[in-house]
């Protein structure tokens, strides 16, 4: 019996590219296949259009009579996928044909295709907010799809998107879910809200990395000063309001135990004060140089005897100034000890256990006295900046350079200017620009210009040189110009930008060091002092600034600056300080200045009445100012004598006692009124525009002195010498001076209400083990931090007794030496020089 064979092909019913054609054709009567084989190869069929998004495929699956009865819109593979997230899987990968998917999920969507979720809680929804461009979200979202719906981890569609930062790209999307949403009273997610406070931390970071670069640009300071920082204020918010009003003496006072101090011996002092001090590295808000050094103080005012103490207070305060004199250069290093000095002297005046002994030695004048030196540093590596920048971006800068260059003079040549013509931009030739006919400024380098005598003589002498130049240059243009002086840029032109740039970095420097608010605004008076005295001292010297045109391009420049006071939130009193350099400018303006004005050509002059006028004023003024300098020689004459006799005969006579109260009484209340004004920008209830800056000596002469140093003043009550300055709302300023401007509104407004400040009392009290390596050294110190399982021989090898306490860490007491003060100068030991400073202490 014979077996055949049925050696016929099996049907394809799984093509990898289908077709219409052979769909069709296995779809007739006359294929041979069985209903079931029919329905899978459509299922299939209608997979594959979905996935490569063939519209045409789907319209005759869908719409054709052979296939409509075997197409199930409902269906899902494997993963629980059904078609319309087939669909929505490919976009993206082709985006070519992203409008012929979109058409095909509207079509599937429009049929009745199923949009309920996946095994893992994905609606299609979930996949179009990931792939799908907005509009077929916004179509979904009409049709069907919920933008509530979760999945099995409890996500949104908007969650998808924004889950832990916003996803490339998907903005639009994002915001049309989140506007659906709250739409239908969504008010916002757990997944949201974490979202955002991460792009608010993330956007903080971002912005303080880029102040930062732009202060280390401008002032050149080390990267390693900003240490390893991530946001602090975002962390320590809480902290400050709680600080703000915590008033427990036990904060500024702890207790009196070896907990709260460091034991030392005078002969490791130079050791310590070379670690700490000396070869310390500063950074940013680092004040583990004033907290050691309060400790070390508590051992030595609470156990041992005033040579200890008074040898500690001096060491320290010489190291530290011998360490900013050396590096006067860095700002750094100078803001780093300011910071700490003042610190430090916060910590000593605001304990009650040991400020009287510091009192009684005058440790807080000398560290007063550091903290000024330091402060003056500052104040000087500013000047020199700014000096620098005076002459280029304030008295030669011109914001409007066609109105200053078509300025002539009277007492200018004018034949080149009518040569010339019609001025041209300058182009360089033969590497060399063309002069402009407006002669240009003089160098800040040079005297002042002379006389109109010499003045003469000198153009006499140089007129034909400049003829000759002139044929010169003109017989040069005509050779052949250098490849190299075609792409030649010009330098860019200073402008005030410079300026601001420069003390905006300075200031957010100070800022950002947590200096004491009082002395920031303290240090920028001075400053301001000192460059208004510059302003208007080089006005006054230089002959080309005593014009009209002149004073008003330097009214505009020094407008910036007093822009940048308001903006930055410093009180108006700083700003007086500009007040006599703007008088002179409206003089200079109004053509009665002095008699060196230059006039313009077409000027009207004065009459010969106003001159006499003039010159009588000025021989007045001559007068009185020999009065007043015979007066105040007179005045310290008197003062000298009676403060000579008031010591002579202070002893048995009460006469001259009497006589010299009234001085004294006026000084004293001088002093009250200058202290109660800084005490001014610490009230929270008075506004900061109330404070004055202290009035520098009346001149005797027509110059100001720019050398006066204004008196630095301490706020009254010590625990203000640990305020911070205030964060304010809008502390986004990048300081390469280039922001836009502010209106007047928002600037007035940050020049008015009370000085911002806040206060971290118990923060700054915060010490952990660091320190201990500053005095005992590092080695030591790597055995306070020991962990548990060596022997005690080990330990009591080393002189050391060890104690485990309940946080299993070891706690290694270190015996007391029994020496006396290395610097004990002679002065008796309170203590005794055989007892220990515990057994010799109370």
């Amino acid at each position: 019996m014979e077996t055949t064979y049925d050696l016929s092909p099996e049907p394809d019913l799984h093509p990898l590219y289908p077709t219409v054609q052979n769909i069709a054709l296995q779809l007739s009567s006359d294929s041979g296949l069985a209903p079931a084989q029919k329905s899978e190869l459509v299922a299939h069929c209608i997979t594959r259009a979905c996935v490569f998004g063939d519209i045409s495929l789907l319209l005759y699956l869908i719409s054709d009579p052979q296939a409509q009865s075997h197409v199930d819109l409902g269906y899902q593979d494997e993963d629980g996928l059904g078609l319309v997230s087939l669909t929505i899987y490919g976009f993206g990968a082709e985006s070519d044909r992203d409008v012929e998917r979109e058409e095909c999920v509207r079509f599937l969507v429009s049929q009745g295709a199923e949009l309920g979720p996946d095994k893992s809680g994905w609606t299609p929804l979930h996949h179009a907010a990931l792939l799908s461009p907005p509009t077929l979200v916004s179509y979904l979202m009409t049709h069907g799809c919920s933008p509530f719906a979760l999945t099995r981890r409890k996500l949104t569609p908007l969650d998808i998107v924004t889950a832990h930062s916003l996803l490339p790209g998907r903005q639009d999307v994002a915001l049309l879910l989140e506007e659906s949403m709250r739409g239908e009273g969504w008010t916002g997610g757990r997944v949201e809200q974490k979202r955002r406070i991460a792009e608010r931390h993330e956007l903080r970071k971002r912005k303080r990395r880029d102040i930062q670069n732009d202060v280390a640009r401008v002032l050149g300071v080390s990267p390693r000063w900003w240490g390893a920082e991530s946001d602090p204020p975002s962390d320590s918010e809480s902290t400050d309001e709680e600080d703000e009003g915590d008033d427990d003496d036990q904060v500024y006072t702890p207790p009196a135990d070896y907990a709260s101090m460091l034991v030392f011996s005078p002969p490791s002092l130079p050791q310590i004060f070379d670690t700490l001090i000396t070869n310390y590295e500063p950074s940013l808000r680092d004040a583990t140089p004033a907290n050691t050094l309060y400790l070390l103080v508590r051992f030595a005012s609470l156990t041992c005897d005033h040579n200890w103490l008074e040898d500690l207070i001096i060491g320290a305060t010489d190291a530290i100034e011998d360490t900013f004199f050396n590096r006067s250069e860095d700002i750094s290093c100078l803001v780093f000890w300011l910071y700490n000095s003042t610190v430090w002297l916060h910590l000593l005046q605001c304990d009650t256990s040991i400020n009287e002994s510091c009192d009684m030695l005058g440790s807080f004048d000398l560290i007063e006295e550091v903290i000024n030196s330091v402060f003056v540093f500052i104040i000087r590596f500013a000047e020199r900046k700014i000096d620098q920048l005076i002459d280029s971006t304030i008295l030669d800068f011109a914001p409007f350079p066609a109105d200053l260059e078509s300025v002539q003079f009277e007492s200018e040549w004018s034949l080149l200017r009518a040569f010339g013509g019609k001025k041209k931009p300058s182009t360089p030739v033969n590497g060399t620009p063309i002069r402009s006919a407006t002669p240009a400024p003089t160098s800040p380098t040079l005297p002042p210009i002379s006389p109109s005598a010499s003045q003469s003589t000198m153009m006499s002498k140089g007129f034909s040189s400049s003829i000759r130049n002139s044929f010169s240059r003109a017989r040069g243009s005509s050779a052949t110009t250098p490849l190299q002086s075609l792409f030649a840029q010009p330098p860019p032109n200073p402008s005030t930008n410079e300026l601001t740039s420069f003390i905006t970095a300075l200031h957010t420097l100070l800022t950002l060091s947590d200096i004491n608010p009082a002395f920031i605004t303290q240090l920028w008076s001075q400053i301001m002092y000192w460059t208004s005295s510059e302003i208007f001292n080089r006005i006054l010297t230089r002959k080309k600034y005593l014009c009209r045109s002149r004073a008003g391009q330097i009214g505009i420049n020094l407008s910036v600056l007093e822009d940048w006071i308001e903006r930055h939130g410093l009180p108006r009193g700083v700003q007086s300080h500009f007040a006599p350099v703007r008088d002179l400018l409206k003089w200079l303006q109004m053509r009665r200045a002095v008699r060196d004005y230059r006039h313009e050509v077409g000027e009207n002059k004065m009459t010969e009445e106003c001159i006499q006028y003039l010159t009588q004023l000025q021989k007045d003024w001559e007068r009185h100012r020999v009065k007043l300098g015979v007066e105040a020689m007179r005045k310290e004459i008197d003062e000298r004598d009676r403060d000579r006799d008031s010591v002579s005969s202070f002893p048995n006579d009460a006469g001259s006692g009497s006589n010299s109260a009234p001085s004294i009484m006026s000084s004293s209340s001088s002093g009250s009124v200058t202290q109660s004004n800084i005490d001014i920008l610490f009230d929270r209830t008075k506004d900061k525009s109330a404070w004055d800056p202290v009035k520098p000596p009346q001149v005797l002469g027509e110059l100001l002195d720019s050398r006066y140093m204004l008196p630095l003043l301490f706020p009254s009550d010590a625990r203000l010498l640990g305020a911070l300055p205030g964060r304010e709302p809008d502390h986004d300023e990048q300081p390469q001076g280039h922001s836009p401007p502010r209106s007047d509104s928002r600037s007035s407004a940050r020049s008015q209400g009370a000085m911002p400040w806040r206060a971290r009392s118990r923060k700054l009290r915060e010490v952990g083990l660091e320190p201990l390596q500053w005095v005992d050294g590092v080695g030591s110190t790597a055995r306070w931090t020991r962990p548990l399982g060596h022997g005690l021989e080990d330990s009591e090898a080393d002189g050391q007794i060890t104690v485990e306490t309940e946080d299993d860490t070891q706690t290694h007491i270190t015996p007391l030496t029994r020496k006396p003060s290395g610097r004990s100068k002679g002065r008796p030991s309170y203590g005794g020089g055989d007892v220990t400073p515990v057994e010799g202490s109370p």
